[in-house]
């Protein structure tokens, strides 16, 4: 089983920090202030917001994840409990984004050593002439592979929102459900 992240509801307090962390734990140039690169703001997580409810939304690490069954180029791999994006390998045909139940999937430019990185051969016409047009690839959550301190959502969360979902802490929330359960009926049969 997957490890994933799993974000309470009744904790966000919608504060986006966790998008901010995420966009920065991405890039491969140093950020010591809100502003300070021209480069996209690209968080691999979401805070979507309702009348009713604020919640970071984040890939679920699926063990039989559509986006990596659907890609043509096998971009998407499994590499230590994680479905990470091969960004050599992807092309930005967006079918795993179309593929994804949550909706986690973009596509955004890519970024190579602190820089857009542009096609070899496809162009653009634009107002100041042709120009070369960036290459696309998808960005999913890869729970921050590689880096020190894990997830940066996770660190960064005033709230203490998020916790980090793995088979032995799943295993665990399910004892204690069928415990309840068990519990809770018992208590009605007694009534």
């Amino acid at each position: 089983m997957n490890t994933f992240i799993m974000a309470n509801p009744q904790k966000c307090i919608g504060c986006k920090a966790c998008e901010i962390a995420c966009a920065v734990a991405h890039l491969d140039v140093s950020v010591s202030t809100a502003g300070a690169t021209a480069l996209p703001f690209i968080p691999r997580m979401n805070l979507v917001r309702t009348p009713y409810i604020t919640m970071p939304i984040q890939c679920r690490q699926c063990d039989d994840a559509p986006c990596a069954n659907i890609c043509a180029e096998g971009a998407i791999i499994h590499r230590n409990g994680i479905n990470i994006v091969d960004d050599d390998k992807c092309i930005g045909c967006k079918k795993c984004m179309v593929a994804c139940p949550f909706g986690m999937i973009d596509i955004r430019p890519k970024i190579s050593n602190g820089e857009l990185e542009s096609q070899n051969g496809l162009r653009i016409q634009t107002a100041e002439g042709e120009q070369a047009k960036e290459v696309f690839v998808t960005y999913k959550c890869d729970l921050c592979s590689g880096r020190k301190g894990g997830p940066a959502c996770i660190e960064v969360c005033p709230a203490g929102a998020f916790t980090t979902m793995d088979h032995s802490q799943i295993i665990t929330d399910i004892r204690k459900k069928r415990l309840a359960a068990a519990l809770d009926i018992a208590n009605n049969q007694k009534k």
